[in-house]
């Protein structure tokens, strides 16, 4: 009974001692992970120093080079003020950032409306091209310098005297009854002069007595009494 007793007393001890031998096992496994892991960062931050240290030694010597060149024109009180200034303006730097960041925002909405109104603007210009347009331009420019280089300082001024005179001209000139007139008179010409000519004296008679004949006739030789007239002036 009394061997029964110890037993049964000593069970619970057992449990208990194997908990904490568990608990002790997982707190030293939990121990190891955290040593390797901390053994890791440590060879990351070695090779990253590794690494880094060339780089930042160039930097640091370019840097060197680089202010010995200015030094003479430097002054560390004026570089000290500056870098006050750009403190106490943070506030400026942080708006003028975020106005940036707008402007690229819009930028990146803009930008495909952009190349559409590009692409319409290429094809504008083909369509311009294939019409002619340009070659027209050409011309037109080849026709202004033939017209700059025929005419002299003294006929630019005359020209610039007497020009409400030549358009006012060219405005009668053009009016609808007149142009249509020319364009009957130039049609109708154009098939008279395919016909055959009779030039005697019997056959010149005989238009005499074609009325409308006569009346052209007759205004042409108004219009050549008003040169006359014109000319005698002179």
């Amino acid at each position: 009974m009394d061997s029964l007793a110890v037993t049964a007393e000593a069970q619970p001890s057992l449990v208990e001692l194997n908990r904490k031998i568990d608990l002790l096992a997982t707190q030293v496994q939990f121990l190891t992970e955290q040593a390797q892991v901390a053994e890791r960062q440590r060879q990351e931050r070695a090779e990253l120093m590794h690494d880094v240290m060339p780089i930042v030694n160039d930097a640091f010597r370019i840097s060197v080079e680089q202010l010995e060149e200015v030094q003479e024109y430097v002054d560390l009180g004026d570089l000290l003020r500056f870098l006050k200034r750009v403190l106490r303006n943070g506030p400026t730097f942080e708006k003028l950032l975020d106005q940036l960041e707008s402007v690229m925002d819009l930028v990146q909405t803009v930008g495909p409306l952009t190349d559409h109104a590009f692409e319409k603007v290429v094809d504008v210009l083909q369509e311009a091209e294939h019409k002619g347009y340009f070659a027209f331009a050409r011309g037109g420019l080849q026709i202004a310098d033939n017209v700059v280089t025929s005419f002299s300082e003294d006929d630019v001024k005359k020209l610039g005297d007497n020009v409400v005179l030549i358009l006012n001209t060219v405005k009668d000139m053009t009016q609808p009854e007149i142009m249509g007139l020319v364009r009957t008179i130039m049609a109708q010409t154009e098939a008279e002069v395919a016909r055959p000519v009779k030039t005697s004296v019997p056959a010149l008679l005989g238009q005499m007595r074609d009325p409308n004949v006569r009346k052209g006739l007759a205004l042409t030789m108004r219009m050549l009494s008003v040169v006359g007239a014109q000319a005698s002036e002179k």
